[in-house]
């Protein structure tokens, strides 16, 4: 059986060995309802769809629940 004639640096070692490291990142689909990014076939992180329908509800924050509601109430005093 054939035998190297000299040894391989460790610089060379560690070039082969980190090739297989170099991976591709993941693909991103864009979310239907909202327009995140997120992994394919898998419920949306930002607002909880998946497949067109709500599979987990996310919670609202008090201040954005807040700021919601007197948006909405400027909206029908205008109307």
């Amino acid at each position: 059986m054939p035998n190297p004639k000299r040894k391989h640096t460790p610089h060379r070692r560690d070039c082969r060995r980190s090739a297989n490291s170099k991976l591709d990142a993941p693909n991103a689909s864009k979310c239907s309802n909202c327009g995140a990014a997120k992994m394919p076939h898998r419920v949306c992180p930002e607002c909880g769809f998946y497949d067109g329908k709500l599979i987990v509800a996310k919670k609202v924050k008090k201040v954005q629940e807040d700021h919601l509601s007197k948006r909405l109430r400027n909206n029908d005093n205008r109307a």
